[in-house]
């Protein structure tokens, strides 16, 4: 019985390492996504920061701030929604190996 303890909890630390290891990896990747056609452009990285955003200067109207800003917002939130989509799909195929899936983990 201790025998099964004991490669479990080395399984479970083996597990735990590559998780680390892939969230690494996962940070330094990025998404893009746009709004407006295009006319914003927010690039979100793997542990769901801003990374950059883009404007085009036509949409930069001061009479029209509105609408800039609900183009921002639209871009970095599926930016957002795009990056937890990654991280998500990278962490199922680290734990389908063990053969179930850690609901709520990612």
């Amino acid at each position: 019985m201790s025998k099964q303890l004991g490669n479990l909890m080395r399984q479970a630390q083996k597990m735990q390492e590559k998780m680390a290891e892939v969230q690494k990896e996962l940070a330094l990747r990025t998404v893009e996504a746009s709004a407006g056609g295009g006319m914003v452009t927010a690039i979100v990285n793997g542990s769901q920061e801003l990374v950059s955003i883009k404007i085009d200067p036509s949409v930069a109207d001061p009479k029209d701030l509105d609408m800039l800003q609900d183009l921002v917002t639209a871009a970095v939130n599926e930016g957002v929604r795009r990056s937890k989509q990654m991280v998500s799909e990278e962490m199922s195929k680290l734990t389908s190996g063990l053969g179930m899936n850690i609901p709520g983990l990612f």
